[in-house]
């Protein structure tokens, strides 16, 4: 994996900041002011980080993070936003953010998010290259989950989802019908050391539950309330895994 960093921000202060603490930590960065330009830099050039602030001329974090990931870049980004902004940051999540950082914040909290995002998005990419022999498939009425490939089957057709979605999906499904918390979810799909609160958690949820209810009724996602979630699997549906 690259050591380089993109920082797409037009606040010179903020810019300076990342680029200088980041740079004390061996890290190689590239400062571009703008959403287009940053957006063909990270389509065409491999970065370890993307730092996306949301409120950029022209073409804005939100138009310059959903185009990155429907061109198939995999890139983990953290979104840069205003403190108490928290419609903001669901959408950056929605659209496939890795995590988030209030304006304004401190060295530790931007060394800290860095070094989570890094530390899982290697790991994800150390699971992938170690996908080997028989494949396994998990089947729930009209799902079929692929964990090696990270795909989705529902109904006959395959949906797209967002790595996190995938892997809280797929936590769940291993487990139907047994009460999951948003602390287990936390600590499994983003890591023990993940800053986030639980309303990431939630967010994913909600977007995953979505995609799922959109086409087929034989699974859901239920809430138990004050606890996390439970995959729900109707009596004409069944469980097999091979």
């Amino acid at each position: 994996m690259s050591d380089k960093v993109l920082i797409i921000e037009d606040e010179p202060t903020i810019a300076r900041l990342v680029t200088y603490n980041l740079s004390q930590e061996g890290y190689e960065t590239e400062v571009v002011g703008n959403g287009a330009e940053g957006l063909h830099n990270a389509i065409h050039e491999d970065y370890a980080i993307i730092f996306l602030d949301l409120m950029l001329p022209g073409m804005n974090g939100f138009e310059v993070l959903q185009k990155l990931r429907q061109n198939g870049v995999k890139t983990p980004v953290i979104i840069l936003t205003a403190r108490n902004a928290e419609e903001e940051v669901v959408q950056g999540l929605k659209l496939g953010a890795d995590d988030y950082i209030t304006k304004p914040f401190g060295v530790a909290e931007l060394l800290a998010r860095t070094s989570a995002v890094l530390r899982r998005s290697r790991n994800e990419e150390t699971k992938e290259a170690a996908v080997s022999g028989s494949e396994k498939i998990i089947t729930l009425g009209d799902l079929q989950i692929f964990p090696d490939k990270y795909e989705v089957l529902l109904n006959g057709q395959w949906i797209t989802l967002r790595p996190k979605e995938f892997e809280v999906l797929l936590y769940l499904a291993e487990r139907p019908g047994i009460v999951i918390t948003r602390d287990d979810l936390m600590n499994v799909v983003w890591g023990f050391d993940y800053i986030g609160g639980q309303r990431t958690v939630d967010v994913h949820v909600s977007s995953l539950r979505k995609k799922l209810e959109l086409n087929q009724q034989t699974v859901q996602i239920e809430s138990i309330r004050g606890v996390g979630y439970k995959l729900m699997i109707s009596r004409k549906a069944g469980l097999t895994g091979r």
